[in-house]
């Protein structure tokens, strides 16, 4: 099984998925981010494709390749059910690695955690991230990119706490 645990910065996504592993038996967290942190440190901008020089991990193909490519290593080495937490709203970022992982393993479920932009912004505060930040300039993207259909499975954070957000996927998921 590969639960992909979406949403913006701040919408509580490593929160729920820290408090579903212990849940899950047999289970990893799998944090693509790391993947995108060590390809800023391996490919300065000076090597990367004109559409890769942004501030953004995510635009360089090579992320998603190797996002999937590695979920696929850990499921085939340590056969662990895998929980993935990222903000991924880019259209060709999620569908390929939607599909991929679908590929790897056919248990796959999806859940995209959505809270307000007040919200959202309250988080990120709350946490400590610099106001004006990177993350606050990505939330308002964020928001309107999670309308889309294919991010069909939502569960509002606005009101709900992290124990909350964990049952409720907990029933989805051995529902």
């Amino acid at each position: 099984m590969i639960i992909m645990i979406n949403g913006a910065f701040g919408s509580g996504k490593t929160s729920a998925a820290a408090a579903l592993q212990p849940k899950i038996e047999n289970s990893m967290i799998y944090d693509p981010e790391e993947i995108g942190y060590m390809l800023r440190k391996l490919l300065p901008e000076e090597h990367r494709q004109e559409e890769e020089c942004t501030d953004d991990f995510q635009d360089i193909e090579l992320w998603r390749v190797l996002t999937v490519k590695t979920a696929r290593e850990i499921k085939q080495k340590y056969n662990k059910h895998l929980i993935i937490p990222m903000t991924i709203y880019k259209n060709v970022n999620f569908d390929y690695i939607y599909n991929g992982l679908k590929e790897i393993d056919h248990d796959l479920h999806h859940f995209c955690l959505t809270a307000s932009l007040d919200t959202i912004y309250e988080r990120l505060a709350k946490r400590g991230d610099p106001f004006g930040g990177w993350q606050y300039q990505q939330a308002p993207k964020c928001v309107e990119a999670f309308k889309a259909d294919q991010f069909e499975t939502r569960i509002a954070t606005d009101h709900l706490d992290t124990g909350g957000v964990v049952d409720l996927i907990l029933q989805k998921v051995k529902g």
